[in-house]
């Protein structure tokens, strides 16, 4: 064999361009199972990160539910057509009131929670506006709140009410007329007067139970169930 034979025989293996690309495989495959490697994780991450703000929206949305507080609960039995519970209590001016001395006629007891305050203010208004119509229907009415009387009789001169107001700082009235309970207001929970009225009749027995009472109109409603006794 010649020398330039040997020459061009000995370059085959390591010069051709097959040899080459061989050679290049196994480094371009690298490349791309690592890439491969590098894109699954993050993947992974992207729908992890999605569930746990799906959960972490739900979970927001389960406690802004859980916050909304329930309609204010009283914690008496009361119904329509048992016996009115009897009471004795201090009304405005320093006499005693009790329910022996409305017997025989009908009696309209409006519990307030605050004496002087908007709401409380406009009901005591209405009753008073309506104290005359009441008369005629052989109905008395007094108002009920937890206030003491130097505070009472402030809110009586102040709008110049016409109808008694009683004082009831142990609660015991309120309780027995279910007109104390559980409120709320700014999501906190605390127990206080719930804005009640009974209507008793002259037989001493509940005729009507309001609760949750809306002050526009209300005293007039009132007035009708009375005169339809």
């Amino acid at each position: 064999m010649s020398k330039k034979s040997r020459a061009k025989s000995s370059k085959t293996p390591s010069g051709s361009p097959t040899a080459k690309k061989k050679a290049l495989k196994p480094r371009a495959s690298t490349p791309t199972k690592s890439a491969k490697t590098q894109r699954t994780p993050a993947t992974k991450s992207t729908g992890t990160l999605a569930k746990a703000g799906s959960h972490k929206a739900a979970s927001k949305q389960l406690n802004s539910s859980k916050s909304v507080a329930p309609p204010a609960k009283a914690k008496s039995g009361l119904a329509e057509g048992q016996k009115a519970p009897a009471f004795r209590l201090p009304r405005d001016g320093g006499e005693v009131v009790t329910l022996a001395d409305y017997a025989g006629r009908k009696l309209v007891l409006f519990f307030y929670p605050r004496a002087d305050t908007p709401g409380c203010t406009r009901e005591a208004i209405d009753f008073t506006r309506l104290a005359g119509a009441f008369a005629a229907a052989d109905t008395a009415v007094l108002g009920v709140s937890a206030d003491p009387l130097k505070a009472q009789e402030k809110f009586r001169d102040k709008h110049k009410l016409g109808i008694p107001l009683i004082s009831d700082e142990t609660h015991q009235m309120l309780e027995a007329y279910g007109a104390w309970g559980e409120k709320s207001m700014y999501g906190k929970s605390f127990l206080g007067i719930l804005r009640t009225t009974i209507l008793v009749g002259a037989d001493g027995k509940l005729a009507r139970i309001w609760r949750n009472v809306r002050v526009d109109g209300h005293a007039d409603e009132v007035l009708e169930a009375a005169r339809s006794l």
